[in-house]
């Protein structure tokens, strides 16, 4: 199966999206993108669904995913997928919602694996204590991902 790459300059930096017709598989950021890029029109689909949420009219993506991830791992992430664009909930929310509450740490583990950022929301995971934890762009990205979200959130 043919990996298709291409690149995004978002307000955050860098984010290289790989997919195939399976649906797409990583969007991380990246510091240098590489030279080579290939397209297809699940990528397209992509970059013009991550421009709309930066640019404030996209809150929720329906392009396919492609998945590689273990049971528990989709899981967590389609657990996390429900949280709704400019909130959050804290990793022992999503512990308690997968049904046991001493599963904190899988659950952040889980999330550090999280290879589709922006599209599976692990920004909108956070601490107990309200505090912004464990992001594997950086907290400065996580806190700037909320905020945005939090100002285009439709109130109602």
């Amino acid at each position: 199966m043919e990996i298709y790459c291409q690149y995004y300059k978002s307000p955050l930096g860098f984010i290289e999206i790989q997919g195939s017709e399976t649906g797409i598989a990583s969007l991380i950021f990246v510091e240098n993108p590489l030279q080579t890029e290939s397209t297809h029109p699940i990528v397209e689909e992509c970059i013009q669904e991550i421009d709309e949420y930066f640019r404030g009219i996209r809150q929720n993506f329906t392009v396919k995913l492609d998945l590689q991830t273990s049971e528990f791992q989709t899981r967590v992430l389609n657990t996390i997928s429900e949280i709704p664009f400019g909130t959050t909930a804290s990793y022992s929310d999503i512990a308690n919602l997968l049904g046991n509450s001493k599963i904190v740490r899988a659950v952040a583990s889980a999330l550090a694996k999280n290879k589709l950022a922006i599209l599976i929301p692990c920004h909108r995971v956070i601490g107990k204590n309200q505090k912004l934890t464990g992001y594997a762009w950086g907290i400065w990205r996580k806190e700037w991902l909320i905020k945005h979200e939090q100002q285009y959130r439709i109130k109602g």
